[in-house]
């Protein structure tokens, strides 16, 4: 095309280098059409709790539409902070602040924390989002591969760090992890923190999936060893354990030192998360046990549902059913390219998944599937992808086959 003159053509060199969505591109391909069958989004199919909506209807009708506290709302803070303490060990509330979504947090840790040419390391298959971010302010990314096994996904630890060298920034951890399900084992995470310690590595964990753990009430997290000075920050949403996606909001944990610099960030930024949305996601915290506790049995029957489907389907490969998160990230034979795959499959099959190529390199060839659905919805997934199977690979022999 022609640009005309003062077209504006320089966006930073980092932001046009940024990966795009990849699931996002599947999506966008298939989103509106009622005869695709979605499971590309990590995102449960049922509404948020009416408790958490009344509430916010409540406070909606009580006028609290104004800006509140940058920090957040002083009720949920202190609600926060409470929650925490039970999970884990005390925490302060001058250590917590209230954000627009657990994506927000998270990049209000990386903007406090990373400068143009640091270095930093991530372990991968990863949300994309959470490698891209660093980048976005000039940094350079290290990738720590897990590997796949039938087994399950494993963490080299000496891997990990030898990449966590001196002069290393931060490392960024997402356990439970989106896309694998990989779940860090405590004396893991122990010697991650010593040698982080040692070193001076600031570590960013990404717990959205804490509470989504089938292996306990709660997932192993930094905040159990760390203590309040350690270079550990939690970001954290109520997206996932409360059914409340759409909502888009989360919170930080950081040393106490550092809560006044994201206070300036989020200023600089959103200003405060709504203060109706704040007041639904107290009542989350303070009524939300039993729907957590539901929806982790839903999910697990999901994950396990969903696995001896797929395993009775010739040419798939997937590991053993994972410790926590919502996914299934699995692979089948011949296919290399995950995004073109997933488009085809959306456009013939009328069924989405997100390709793993959009969690790096290290996912290319599998698919994700989230398998926060009932079970008729994941039986007629199953369907459809063995179908397709069927009618694209001749040879091919699923459940549907002969």
């Amino acid at each position: 095309m022609q640009i005309e003159p003062g077209f504006p053509t320089d966006a930073r060199a980092a932001v046009r280098a940024l990966r795009s969505s990849k699931i996002r591109e599947v999506a966008n391909a298939g989103m509106g059409q009622e005869d695709v069958l979605p499971f590309w989004f990590g995102e449960p199919d049922e509404a948020t709790p009416g408790y958490v909506r009344a509430a916010a209807i409540a406070a909606l009708e009580a006028s609290q539409t104004f800006y509140t506290q940058t920090l957040g709302h002083p009720r949920l803070r202190t609600g926060v902070a409470d929650y925490l303490s039970r999970l884990h060990q005390p925490i302060a509330t001058d250590r917590i602040a209230i954000t627009s979504s657990g994506t927000s947090a998270l990049m209000l840790a990386v903007q406090a924390l990373v400068s143009p040419g640091d270095r930093v390391v991530a372990v991968t298959p990863l949300w994309p989002n959470l490698v891209e971010m660093p980048k976005v302010l000039g940094a350079e990314v290290v990738t720590v591969p897990l590997s796949f096994a039938s087994t399950g996904w494993a963490l080299d630890l000496q891997c990990l760090l030898d990449a966590l060298k001196p002069g290393t920034r931060a490392l960024l951890v997402n356990a439970p992890n989106n896309p694998t399900g990989w779940t860090l084992a405590r004396e893991t995470q122990q010697a991650i923190l010593d040698h982080c310690r040692r070193h001076g590595i600031w570590i960013v964990s990404d717990d959205v999936y804490e509470r989504i753990c089938y292996e306990g009430p709660c997932a192993p997290s930094f905040l159990d060893i760390a203590g309040e000075t350690d270079r550990v920050i939690s970001c954290n949403s109520f997206s996932k354990a409360w059914l409340m996606t759409g909502w888009r909001l989360g919170w930080i944990v950081v040393p106490p030192a550092l809560l006044a610099d994201i206070g300036k960030l989020i200023e600089y930024s959103t200003t405060c998360a709504p203060p109706f949305v704040q007041l639904a996601g107290l009542a989350a915290l303070e009524q939300g046990e039993s729907t957590i506790a539901r929806t982790v049995d839903r999910l697990r029957r999901g994950r396990d549902h969903l696995a001896a489907r797929l395993q009775a389907i010739a040419g798939i490969e997937l590991a053993a059913p994972s410790g926590g998160a919502m996914y299934t990230f699995f692979r089948i034979d011949g296919v290399s390219d995950s995004l073109a795959f997933c488009k085809r499959l959306v456009a013939e099959g009328g069924l989405g998944l997100a390709p793993g190529m959009a969690f790096g390199p290290e996912g290319e060839g599998f698919l994700r599937w989230c398998y926060a659905s009932s079970t008729e919805r994941l039986d007629e997934g199953v369907r459809r992808l063995a179908r397709y199977l069927e009618d694209t690979r001749p040879d091919h022999r699923g459940p549907h086959g002969h």
